[in-house]
């Protein structure tokens, strides 16, 4: 597989686990939105990240990488960026990306740092949509955090919704704080008690694997089209 080398331009804390780490490629490297990346560690050692941000015209790409403590999986990526000032990755990757072509209501759930993979996805529905006079298909994100301080980019998308009549964000907590006031509990039950069928919806899903295969079996229940379902986790599950 072509790899990749990327200068390592910034690493930004998101909140106190997750890091926004921003690449420039040294070399061309094409993807689409939706698509992921494997970081090089070493050739038997490749790690895969969600890329964050659909294709850009500077050719920067960005990764939401979570490191909670004890997470050397994805901690040890960061320390490889912070040291070298440089990182090889190989991609894209994936067939979960954004489809585009036809014209279809659509649904992206996200679990946790699974949010970078629906982000990209939005900012290409969003871009695509500026383009179209008129009716423009529905969005709409529904992103589960376990805490409000999980949901890093909580104003950025408040602020989206705003600028774009077509797009709504729901944010679901699972440990609410007294003052929460939005919806809790698993983030694909707020899906299915606010649809009565899924049938005429493309929905994207990221997120712990065990999450992935429920969602796909309810909502597969509630009348969802299972060719009209993308997620990388379906190539394993």
């Amino acid at each position: 597989m072509h790899h990749t080398l990327c200068k390592v331009d910034s690493i930004v804390a998101l909140n106190p686990v997750v890091s926004l780490v921003t690449l420039t490629p040294q070399q061309p490297f094409t993807y689409q939105a939706g698509q992921y990346l494997k970081v090089v560690m070493d050739e038997g050692d490749q790690r895969p990240f969600s890329i964050a941000t659909a294709p850009r015209k500077d050719g920067k790409i960005q990764l939401h990488i979570g490191a909670e403590p004890g997470n050397s999986y994805a901690g040890e990526v960061l320390d490889r960026m912070r040291q070298d000032n440089e990182i090889t990755v190989s991609g894209g990757l994936g067939n979960a990306f954004a489809r585009t072509d036809t014209s279809m209501p659509t649904i992206l759930l996200a679990g946790g740092t699974g949010f970078s993979y629906t982000q990209a996805i939005l900012h290409e529905m969003l871009a695509a949509a500026e383009h179209i006079k008129g009716h423009k298909d529905p969005v709409f994100l529904y992103w589960g955090t376990r805490s409000t301080a999980d949901m890093y980019a909580y104003d950025e998308l408040i602020a989206l919704e705003k600028q774009h009549a077509h797009f709504t964000f729901i944010p679901v907590v699972e440990h609410p704080g007294h003052q929460w006031a939005g919806k809790t509990g698993w983030v694909h039950k707020a899906v299915l008690e606010d649809f009565v069928s899924l049938e005429p919806y493309r929905v994207y899903v990221a997120g712990r694997f065990e999450m992935a295969g429920v969602a796909r079996e309810e909502f597969h229940q509630k009348g969802l089209i299972l060719k009209n379902l993308y997620g990388d986790a379906f190539e394993f599950i």
